[in-house]
């Protein structure tokens, strides 16, 4: 049987794969889930090549989805990043934003430290999938909210699209 060995979840049975595997690691000072899902049983050497070169550039498809983030927000019709943050300035209490946002800074509004308190929290890779090749999750902290900021991209870290989910 054939084994292929990936960063962070070691060896893989190329031939009997199982549907998921998930692994947490510490990314950019905190800890990340990066995923695994497989369609199929099986898969060929050069699919999971591309998952490992993947795996090894999570920290610049990361800076590259910044950049996606920051577009959206400066973009006049894009609506996820703004409504993601306007939607917890306004539901959650400003107490619970005070570790993220130092109110009484008048110099950079709110909305804008929130934006830079958005951080990557999982990584999901589908390699034998018809559609996305890997989804980023964001988030301003898991223990504030379950709305994230999702980022779909294809094998080369290239968007796809951006949405606002729960």
């Amino acid at each position: 049987m054939k084994e292929y060995t990936l960063p962070h979840f070691g060896n893989l049975a190329a031939e009997n794969l199982e549907e998921y595997y998930t692994v947490n690691i510490e990314f950019d000072g905190d800890e990340i889930e990066i995923d695994l899902n497989f369609e199929n049983k099986t898969i060929d050497t050069i699919t999971m090549d591309k998952v490992k070169n993947f795996i090894e550039n999570i920290e610049k498809y990361n800076k590259l989805n910044k950049t996606y983030i920051l577009n959206d927000y400066n973009d006049e019709v894009g609506d996820t990043v703004k409504s993601y943050l306007e939607h917890h300035l306004e539901e959650v209490e400003k107490e619970e934003l005070s570790n993220l946002i130092n109110f009484d800074d008048k110099t950079i509004e709110p909305e804008l430290q929130l934006l830079k308190n958005l951080k990557l929290v999982r990584v999901g890779l589908y390699p034998d999938y018809e559609d996305n090749f890997a989804i980023f999750d964001y988030s301003i902290g898991v223990e504030i909210t379950n709305y994230l900021v999702v980022i779909n991209t294809d094998e080369h870290g290239q968007l796809d699209y951006m949405a606002m989910e729960s």
